[in-house]
């Protein structure tokens, strides 16, 4: 899989330049290319037959062990958010209490990809976190996945708002990502059972 697009809507020098960010980016962009389909197939390929034929879920598989095994802890969120009915970051990189990094990968509609940023910047405003990262497909993959995923395209309106949320220290990015290729030969990615991912 490949990285189209980053937008830091919330940016920070200190933060950018820490050790803690350049090894957490680093792991972050390495779980992003190790994404493929068919699992094992080395690329990410969409089979682009039909609309919104393939499903999201198993997409972020890959990356998700990866950060695992380089001591990320998954589906986690910062101790100043225990407590807070908000629902676990899909991962979260510590290097001590209040130096975290929060990593979220977007399988559901805009809604979620609204709840997954207030949950970052609520961590980011109780310092909780030092950066967040949102991961969510291109304008381009949009067409070839389940209807009304969060995606950039969406997003884009909301990020002169998220900007203006005052943050001493703290980075939120957007990443947009997508298919290595086209092929109507490979087998479509499985959808969940739940909301739209059955349409």
């Amino acid at each position: 899989m490949k990285i189209v697009e980053i937008v830091d809507v919330i940016e920070s020098s200190a933060v950018i330049n820490s050790n803690l960010w350049k090894k957490g980016w680093n792991d972050i962009e390495d779980a992003i290319h190790a994404i493929d389909w068919p699992h094992g197939s080395g690329t990410f390929s969409l089979n682009p037959e039909g609309k919104h034929s393939n499903g999201v879920k198993p997409i972020k598989e890959p990356a998700i062990h990866l950060l695992k095994d380089r001591g990320w802890k998954v589906e986690s969120l910062p101790s100043d958010l225990s407590g807070v009915r908000m629902g676990n970051l899909d991962a979260i990189y510590s290097e001590s209490e209040k130096a975290n990094i929060g990593f979220e990968w977007e399988t559901g509609n805009i809604s979620s990809s609204h709840r997954a940023v207030n949950k970052m910047l609520h961590a980011l405003l109780k310092g909780g976190l030092i950066a967040g990262v949102l991961v969510v497909p291109s304008q381009a993959m949009r067409q070839y996945i389940t209807d009304r995923v969060g995606n950039i395209t969406e997003l884009r309106e909301y990020f002169y708002v998220w900007s203006q949320v005052s943050i001493r220290q703290g980075l939120l990015r957007v990443v947009a990502v997508e298919y290595d290729r086209l092929d109507r030969n490979v087998p479509f990615i499985p959808k969940g059972t739940d909301g739209r991912a059955k349409k």
